[in-house]
């Protein structure tokens, strides 16, 4: 028969085990990752070309996440959601580039809505750009300067700094 500290110990061990079981899955567990900025569809709907002015979409929904480099009518406002599982490469859900033009006068032109089905993959070049003297090799990098002395009487009058007397 047992007495009731041990029928104790093993509950309370067991629910040790069981809470630290869920502390390990809840650290697995796949986080959603929201960056940029990401406006609701009600936000953009009450944007209209030909009335709403620039202060007003920054009223709306907030500074840009970049402006056109050439002109500042253009606003854009990028944003997603992806989700990362422990160390792994993230996902990405969603993205959205909301793009605000202006025209002159600083009223809306034209708003468009790129998504993620939208982007383009871009390959890049793997050529190399020559370039001029030689390639040294790893012990002429580390062995190139042994033995070269600086004369302290050929430099240009200057001491070296720190070393007092020459």
């Amino acid at each position: 028969m047992r007495t009731i500290a041990a029928v104790i110990r093993i509950h309370v061990g067991r629910l040790v085990a069981i809470a630290c079981l869920c502390l390990f899955a809840s650290a697995c567990t796949q986080e959603i990752i929201v960056r940029g900025n990401v406006p609701d569809q009600e936000e953009i709907a009450s944007i209209e070309p030909g009335l709403t002015t620039r202060s007003e979409v920054a009223q709306i929904l907030g500074s840009p996440s970049t402006v056109s480099s050439f002109r500042d009518r253009t606003w854009y406002y990028i944003g997603q959601k992806q989700t990362q599982f422990a160390f792994l490469d993230p996902d990405v859900l969603e993205r959205n580039v909301l793009v605000v033009e202006f025209n002159a006068s600083g009223t809306v032109e034209e708003t468009r809505t790129f998504t993620l089905e939208d982007g383009q993959s871009i390959e890049t070049v793997s050529r190399v750009t020559p370039t001029e003297g030689r390639s040294f090799t790893l012990l002429e990098q580390l062995l190139g300067n042994v033995g070269r002395f600086n004369d302290p009487g050929s430099g240009d009058g200057n001491p070296a700094p720190g070393v007092p007397g020459l």
